[in-house]
């Protein structure tokens, strides 16, 4: 990040012009850009223009360039796809269509060009963008625009979005789609998986991706399955004798199913495909299995993005005007994108380099390199991927004992951090031992009703059973309770040498309110659940018109759910506890709402986080708006309650919770190794008993001790959060005239540098 002098963001476009276009293959999440786009453009005091049909549309001008409204991008949140249309254009591959297409720009003072897309549609903006001083002299001498309109077009900006569910563009952890590609590819496995199991049948899925396997792989993390082929890694030779002796050990464990997922582009070691059709005659015909093949097509691509896609999207839309209002004739075309939770900007063409550079590496035969060049996040779901399939159990037990235990309210995603935290011990050779009811069934050993109890009461008990079950370390998989109880066992190492064993927390609670990690698990599944259910109310607001709904969230004291969903459902507002709310924010809000039943957009969504304020319940506000808007709009309130802490995990959360286990269990194993001493395990440091969270861009252990300081335990939340710089956003794209901190911007990394050092 680097500081500049603060600009007034409300001016920063006045006089400008900006347009945006949507082209290639579409991906849900597409139109959450072009709403952001739009919204923020205008913010800004530019002019917004849509493109519509992608780069068709911009060489044949016309109706297709269009000026955009705040209103005319309303509800467009939720719509899977691209509302603004993409085609492919062979038009726009000629100098002719080009020069046609800077024409259009030209007479309407555009020059600012956002494109989404995937890496033909943004090396082709840069292309444009390259020749655009040679495209002016052309028209010129045609005489098809004055000297003047070339003086004022004299340069274009261009800022790029990757926009495809592929995830195939390099140096972005994610690109827009991919995750609801993702949900729609575990809807269709999970209910396949019921379907096979009735039969014991072998299914085996093919899902899109191109020449990337990112799909396939994730999908075969997250749905534990048999085998995966992908092209950055082609199996060894004698692969059909492999994947024939894995599926009959799978089922002479008693397993019913078998699942396979075959990426699109899967070659074998000699460049051919790997096809649906051929494993399926492979296991048909070796092991006799009832095999079913499904290709997944075009579902993928449909649907509602998920709230992943919406706020990336956003977030992406936000960035990319402000990387065009800052652009000068000397900045690279830059594609925004997003590293870990940060929003980066990249050189647009260093980017299309890495991601040809995969294509060659594959070609050559050069598969680890290929791994590599598709960045850290494919590194790590290929490398847990690895240590949780094809392996078998070591004869070599290792005389290790870890425990493992849920603590506090449950939260989606829990189950699979404890599959992999336990497959990955018994392949180290550990016994992994399951405690049932929280620190409750550690210190009694029986069945309890509450497993929030905290230890500090029970803590000789807790040492007794430690030391008669000879348990050697923990894993503690919960919320603020698993927080606070690490805390406490560690505390209490000074007086009971059976607590001096490493222990680790992983953060799986819907509130995401841990210290010492961004994200938790369970709160992406809780995300979704809250944003669907806004998505249905808002349809419901929209066919009764001039209605408000209040909806209150769960989250503690924790804001972060009322945030990120009050961006993913596009909603008016979202009290939060750490943002104090007074009654002047409660009288703008509806006198905010009161304008917006004027406009064409007749409905209003209030998020009201539940803890935001003792005074300012749900109640008070519903009775506030009702009262304040009778006779404009008329109120109805919605407490969501438990079914945020229910429901099948998302692909992330199910994803996420897979690596947690894995890494913590192999930490588990080293910090073993360094606390033996004379024949027993002695850990008292504060580095052996840490939480594992995901920081920025990495997963990374950090002492219980150290995270004190940074935990306001009276409210049960972090003192800083990330998620708080995002809250600006929600309000400029509900039409607040609020100031965005300019001061701090993106700047630009470098791809090539940077991967030599990963």
């Amino acid at each position: 990040m680097q500081r500049s002098a603060p600009v007034d963001p409300t001016k920063m476009g006045v006089g400008k012009g900006i347009a945006v276009l949507t082209s290639g293959g579409d991906a849900q999440g597409m139109n959450a850009a072009v709403r952001a786009t739009v919204r923020v453009g205008i913010y800004t005091g530019a002019k917004v223009y849509f493109v519509h049909e992608g780069y068709q549309g911009l060489v044949d001008g016309g109706d297709n360039i269009r000026q955009a409204t705040w209103e005319s991008v309303s509800m467009m949140l939720q719509l899977g796809g691209t509302v603004i249309g993409s085609a492919r254009c062979q038009d726009f591959r000629s100098k002719e269509g080009r020069a046609k297409a800077a024409c259009n720009l030209v007479k309407l003072g555009i020059t600012n060009l956002c494109v989404i897309g995937g890496d033909g549609s943004l090396t082709g903006a840069n292309e444009f963008r390259n020749e655009w001083s040679e495209l002016l002299q052309i028209l010129l001498k045609a005489g098809k625009i004055t000297a003047e309109e070339a003086k004022c077009s004299s340069h274009l900006n261009i800022v790029g979005m990757v926009g495809s569910i592929d995830n195939d563009f390099c140096g972005t952890d994610m690109t827009i789609g991919t995750d609801s590609a993702l949900h729609r590819i575990m809807e269709v496995v999970d209910a396949i998986t019921t379907t096979a199991q009735s039969h014991q049948r072998a299914f085996i899925l093919e899902v899109m991706g191109r020449h990337c396997g990112y799909l396939a792989l994730v999908t075969a993390l997250a749905c534990g399955a048999d085998w995966v082929f992908i092209p950055e890694m082609p199996p060894d030779e004698g692969w059909e004798d492999h994947l024939c002796r894995r599926l009959t050990y799978q089922r002479s464990i008693g397993n019913r199913l078998n699942v396979i997922i075959v990426a699109e582009g899967a070659l074998d070691r000699h460049g051919k495909p790997i096809t649906c059709d051929i494993i399926k005659n492979l296991v048909t015909k070796k092991l006799g299995f009832d095999t079913r093949a499904t290709i997944l097509g075009h579902v993928q691509r449909g649907g509602t993005p998920s709230a992943f896609d919406r706020i990336l999207g956003s977030r992406m839309g936000v960035e990319a005007v402000m990387a065009l209002l800052e652009a000068t004739p000397d900045t690279p075309a830059c594609v925004v994108s997003l590293s870990g939770n940060m929003a980066v900007r990249l050189p647009l063409m260093e980017c299309v380099q890495v991601t040809k550079e995969v294509t060659k590496a594959m070609a050559e035969g050069r598969f680890e390199e290929a791994v590599k060049l598709r960045g850290k996040s494919f590194e790590n779901n290929w490398n847990t991927y690895k240590l949780l399939a094809h392996v078998t159990a070591p004869d070599m037990k290792s005389n290790i004992n870890i425990a493992i235990m849920n603590v506090g309210a449950p939260c989606a995603g829990m189950n699979a951090a404890v599959r992999s935290a336990v497959r990955i011990g018994i392949l180290q050779g550990h016994s992994m031992l399951a405690v049932h009811d929280g620190f409750d069934g550690l210190a009694h050993g029986t069945e309890c009703i509450n497993s929030r109890s905290l230890p500090a009461s029970m803590i000789e008990e807790i040492s007794l059973n430690i030391a008669k079950y000879n348990i050697h370390a923990l894993v503690i998989i919960g919320g603020f309770e698993a927080f606070v109880g690490g805390l406490e066992l560690v505390t209490a190492r000074e007086k009971y040498e059976e607590l001096c064993i490493p222990l680790v927390v992983i953060p799986a609670t819907v509130s995401n309110n841990i210290p010492g990690s961004d994200f938790s698990i369970g709160a992406d599944t809780a995300l979704n659940t809250i944003t669907t259910t806004c998505d249905r109310i808002k349809q419901s607001a929209a066919g009764t018109k001039r209605r408000v709904f209040i909806i209150e969230t769960m989250g503690g004291y924790c804001g972060y759910l009322a945030t990120m969903a009050g961006l993913a459902a596009g909603a008016d507002a979202a009290y939060i506890y750490e943002e104090r709310v007074g009654i002047h924010d409660l009288e703008t809000n509806v006198e905010h709402l009161l304008e917006k039943m004027k406009t064409t957009v007749k409905r209003g969504l209030i998020l009201r986080n539940e803890k935001c304020n003792a005074n300012y319940t749900t109640d008070f506000i519903f009775n506030l708006y009702s009262e304040e808007g009778k006779g404009v709009f008329d109120c109805r309130k919605n407490v969501l309650g438990h079914m945020q802490q229910g429901g099948t995990p998302t692909p992330f959360d199910r994803n996420f919770g897979t690596k947690m286990g894995a890494k913590a269990v192999l930490w588990l194993t080293e910090k073993l190794k360094e606390c033996y001493r004379h024949g027993r395990i002695f850990a008292n440091t504060p580095d052996s008993a840490c939480v594992l969270g995901m920081k920025k861009r990495a997963m990374i252990f950090q002492p219980l001790s150290d995270l004190k300081e940074d935990t306001d335990s009276e409210h049960r939340i972090p003192k800083t959060q990330w998620w708080l710089k995002l809250r600006p956003i929600l309000k400029i794209l509900a039409k607040y005239k609020i100031s965005l901190d300019t001061s701090e911007t993106a700047t630009m990394e470098h791809v090539i540098k940077k991967r030599g050092t990963v």
